[in-house]
């Protein structure tokens, strides 16, 4: 029997929030495996950049801008993806924000502004990418979930309401879109350095308690997020729908670690 491969050769995808992060880890590994890759995001200098990265491993791209809680810019995402390279195949949805915050105490308006991004927005990308692939039979959709979509982090209800819901849509999508030929899968990363955390994880309390959590006793690389996409994204994944794949180095399997 022959294995489905995991190439992506010939495939389009389209990464949303794809240009810093792990979002564009995510692009560079999908391009490397041999999809053409749109990486999209809200500024213009950072999608260029990422497009350019993309070139430079020998596949095409679209250098477009995009905001997951502006419904015209996804459209228009998808219309100039589909007028440059003919169609999309696979989505990942990337664009997140978080802020940390005593829960008695934050506004409502932070918490709206939390789920519009990651939890309306996610649905808001599905619907306009999710209804190009419908129409054509086939499709892979990746969303970003999160280890708070299965346990609580101290102060941050917002972010771990709206991942949680992330999960809950993932599946929800999975069963009405997966006998018409598009999956719906989810990732689900542990704690991973970027520039952004990593004063966080280095230097306080809540790092220490994060890689004591650990078992690997490291936090993960974001480049090793990108095999659980290709994967997903790939014929290897044909039957694989309405999953959430953990990257997290056993933290969720953790108990005592000494």
């Amino acid at each position: 029997m022959t294995l489905p491969a995991l190439s992506l050769q010939g495939r389009v995808a389209v990464v949303v929030g794809g240009t810093t992060g792990i979002g564009r880890a995510l692009s560079l590994g999908l391009a490397q495996a041999g999809a053409d890759v749109v990486a999209s995001a809200r500024r213009l200098e950072p999608v260029e950049q990422v497009a350019a990265e993309v070139e430079r491993l020998g596949r095409r791209t679209v250098r477009v801008t995009s905001d997951v809680t502006d419904r015209t810019s996804l459209e228009q995402l998808l219309d100039a993806t589909v007028s440059s390279l003919g169609r999309v195949d696979i989505l990942v949805n990337c664009a997140g924000k978080i802020k940390r915050g005593a829960t008695l105490d934050f506004s409502e308006r932070e918490w709206t502004e939390i789920l519009e991004t990651n939890l309306t927005g996610t649905l808001r990308s599905c619907q306009v990418f999710g209804r190009h692939m419908l129409d054509r039979g086939h499709g892979r959709i990746v969303n970003i979930a999160s280890l708070n979509s299965f346990v609580a982090l101290h102060e941050v209800a917002a972010y771990s309401a709206s991942k949680a819901g992330v999960a809950a849509l993932t599946r929800s999508l999975a069963i009405e879109w997966g006998a018409r030929g598009v999956c719906v899968n989810a990732i689900a990363p542990g704690i991973f350095r970027t520039d952004l955390n990593a004063e966080l994880l280095d230097g306080t309390p809540r790092g220490r308690e994060l890689l004591l959590r650990s078992p690997m006793k490291r936090f993960g690389r974001i480049e090793e997020l990108a095999g659980a996409a290709v994967f997903l994204a790939s014929d290897a994944a044909s039957y694989v729908n309405g999953a959430v794949l953990v990257v997290d180095g056993g933290f969720l399997a953790s108990g005592v670690n000494q």
